[in-house]
């Protein structure tokens, strides 16, 4: 048993712990994790759905005074009501669209009901070929009670009778539809993942009993987030999708880290230390790096709190739970299951036929043939990075809509056909609250000049009702009643080609003083707005804070600078990907979706801070690596080859766990998953071999033993911190000399 000297570094005293007491901490991880899978089970029903608003803009402080000061809100639900004969003006349609909207209003929750029929059959709700014609309603509450109350609703008023068809839309009903479909998806991606990881660690490891302990440290991180996140939603709201990155990231960080353990566990036992000092060696050795690499994806993930979405900050819960779980599992949970396993790994001799030579093995051979030639391959790669990347030239921010759900749900299949038989959309309109005191002549100026707007249907006032810039139809004394407000209704086309700037044009039309725009288009606006004027200071912090962490681990100056480069070429390319796959459809057919021609913005920047967050993730695991060669051997291409020959089968394996875990939302209905799914399983395998085995190996040949330099200061504090992987301090770099190439026998 190993003895614990006073002076022992920090990551051996945890280790010592985690042997010695491996009873006690294998006893309260076990206990810790029936609690998890308790509370975890019942994650999913306390998770909520959010709509894509941002905090205090103006759209939101429209809809406040909808709500608070006239009574009404957005029209969110809608119900497509088609004549079996005739056309929607026959009697017999007629009534029976009438008798549909009166139930509707009778229904507790449901307010605002008017129909094409109590309208004054307005066009907006008509069909162009008449037959078909448009309740709508608003359903009042939340995200989550609104949708909730729909589940009760869309049922009941989906029908068929002799006169005609009712079916159940609006933007409530596909994002509510969207959110089961993302449970169903979660639950397939379970059955999916876990039996394909399970089979990657077997091969991986060469045995079932060295493959399970990081898959339980994988389920350990899972099942603690999921409860975490429970316990979170008792104090805010945290999105249903949080859930589906925790199943990913839970088991493939936990696993990812245990993956580090293990191996050098493995080695130790190789080198022949007893199986107790070897767990503690592996901890004291490696356990350091685990803390790093959590703290670099934990730093990526919290970036998203600078953004002031719930939607988005449910992925910063998950993201730091994740990593929090997956730490504690391999450094403390692991070490003492090693310990209480580790005899049986050393009787069936499986260490000593996993360990890699450092100077010999396929990784060595591929390092040596770059370094040959640094210059020419890393250009080469740099180029056919960028040529990948080049999409990203042509990316389009638009918002989602039914589409992102696969064409047999009944939520797209309505709205599809509203979007092709129908001149204008009534519930994507926008909502214009203007001041009380606001006279009948500015409101008939004002909503003539919001109906000459391009891109503008028709506009519903006090005043009647404008098209064209002139009055069409009477005003409607019950539906303003409650105070004046005006319903701007946009065509179709302008929706599909250019919302954003029909927001914008009509926000730039002269309005009464204290006017505020709201409705669907507008909010989306705003909440893209919100998102890309918070982009750079997100994208400032988590580079800043990242090339701090590796240059505390490294002291290092040009070892963050260049992670921090090659990572953005490494996100170019899957940026890239996801413009030319999921905007502008290329392999939809393939891959099932329908493409918009433009992307959703708030997924592409999540996916930014996960996949930056994981390729510091496998930076750090190689620099530590050649790190730790250099500081014994001072020779910085033996380092280069003996460290990628050394990191480079753990990566590959952690890479495919990750890509497998993501690609099982390959096959999701929902397109935000989807891409998800894809966009990480690309990003993780393009960084783990072009990025990793090329790029990192050619750079750090150009740089010589400038890899390692920092100015005086800057080294005494990193010396002083001593944030080093072994217990030794590191020497200080030698002065720079030329290298020799190095030959396939270094």
């Amino acid at each position: 048993m190993p003895t614990d000297a006073p002076a022992a570094p920090l990551m051996r005293r945890l280790g010592l712990f985690a042997v010695r007491r491996r009873r006690w901490v294998l006893s309260l991880g076990l206990l810790a994790l029936i609690v998890a899978g308790v509370l975890g089970s019942g994650a999913m029903s306390a998770l909520t759905l959010a709509r894509f608003e941002s905090p205090g803009s103006e759209s939101v402080r429209a809809g406040t005074a909808l709500q608070e000061r006239l009574k009404t809100g957005h029209l969110n639900m809608l119900l497509l009501v088609t004549a079996k004969q005739g056309t929607v003006d026959s009697a017999g349609t007629a009534a029976a669209g009438t008798a549909v909207a009166q139930d509707l209003a009778a229904q507790p929750g449901v307010t605002q009901v008017s129909s094409y029929w109590t309208r004054g059959k307005s066009p907006t709700l008509r069909s162009e070929d008449s037959r078909s014609a448009l309740v709508v309603a608003h359903v009042a509450g939340d995200a989550t009670a609104a949708r909730e109350r729909l589940g009760e609703l869309s049922p009941r008023f989906t029908r068929d009778d002799a006169r005609v068809q009712v079916r159940v839309g609006g933007q409530e009903e596909v994002f509510r539809q969207v959110g089961d479909q993302a449970r169903q998806d979660f639950a397939r991606a379970e059955l999916l993942m876990l039996p394909v990881v399970f089979v990657l660690l077997v091969f991986a490891f060469r045995g079932l009993l060295a493959a399970l302990l990081p898959l339980g440290v994988g389920i350990f991180a899972m099942l603690g987030t999921l409860a975490a996140l429970r316990g979170v939603t008792a104090f805010t709201d945290v999105s249903t999708f949080a859930a589906n990155l925790t199943l990913v990231m839970g088991l493939g960080l936990g696993i990812d880290y245990s993956l580090f353990i293990v191996s050098r566990f493995r080695e130790e036992l190789a080198d022949g230390a007893h199986p107790h000092e070897a767990a503690v060696r592996a901890v004291e050795r490696a356990g350091r790096t685990v803390l790093f690499s959590g703290l670099t994806v934990a730093v990526s993930l919290l970036g998203l709190f600078a953004f002031p979405f719930p939607f988005l900050r449910s992925f910063a819960y998950a993201g730091f739970f994740v990593v929090l779980f997956g730490v504690i599992g391999a450094v403390l949970l692991l070490p003492a299951a090693l310990a209480a396993v580790g005899p049986r790994l050393a009787r069936a001799k499986l260490a000593a036929r996993y360990r890699p030579a450092a100077d010999t093995g396929l990784w060595h051979g591929v390092a040596v043939r770059v370094m040959r030639r640094p210059a020419l391959i890393g250009a080469a790669v740099v180029v056919l990075l960028l040529a990948l990347g080049s999409p990203l030239l042509g990316l389009k921010a638009g918002f989602p809509d039914d589409r992102v759900l696969p064409e047999s749900a009944s939520g797209r299949q309505v709205q599809q056909e509203i979007r092709d038989g129908f001149a204008a959309e009534e519930t994507d309109a926008l909502r214009v609250v203007v001041p009380g005191g606001t006279g009948r002549a500015e409101l008939e100026r004002y909503s003539g000049a919001l109906a000459q707007v391009p891109g503008v249907a028709q506009v519903d006032s006090p005043a009647g009702s404008f098209a064209g810039g002139r009055r069409i139809a009477p005003p409607d004394a019950a539906r303003f009643s409650a105070g004046p407000w005006l319903s701007v209704v946009p065509a179709q086309d302008t929706l599909e080609s250019d919302p954003f700037g029909l927001v914008g044009d009509v926000r730039a039309v002269p309005a009464p003083d204290g006017t505020m725009v709201g409705g669907y288009p507008a909010d989306l606006a705003d909440f893209r707005t919100a998102l890309v004027d918070r982009l750079p200071l997100v994208v400032a912090l988590i580079l800043a804070v990242s090339c701090l962490l590796i240059f505390l681990m490294t002291g290092s100056v040009l070892v963050p600078l260049k992670a921090a480069v090659l990572n953005v070429l490494s996100l170019s390319v899957m940026f890239g990907a996801l413009v030319w796959v999921f905007q502008d459809g290329n392999l939809s057919g393939t891959l099932g979706f329908t493409a918009t021609g433009s992307l959703e913005p708030s997924i592409p920047i999540l996916m930014f801070c996960i996949a930056f967050g994981l390729s510091m993730d496998y930076e750090i695991f190689m620099v530590s690596r050649i790190k730790e060669e250099y500081d014994r051997t001072g020779d910085n291409a033996r380092s280069v080859a003996a460290g990628l020959q050394r990191s480079a089968p753990l990566i590959t394996t952690a890479a495919a766990v990750l890509a497998v875990s993501f690609a099982s939302y390959a096959t999701s209905g929902v397109v935000f998953l989807k891409m998800l799914g894809i966009g990480m399983a690309l990003a993780v395998l393009l960084d783990a071999t072009l990025i990793r085995a090329l790029l990192v190996p050619a750079a750090m040949r150009l740089a010589g033993r400038a890899n390692w330099w920092a100015p005086g200061p800057l080294r005494r504090v990193q010396a002083r911190l001593a944030l080093t992987e072994s217990a030794s301090p590191a020497p200080p770099p030698a002065p720079p000399a030329r290298e020799r190439t190095p030959t396939a026998a270094d």
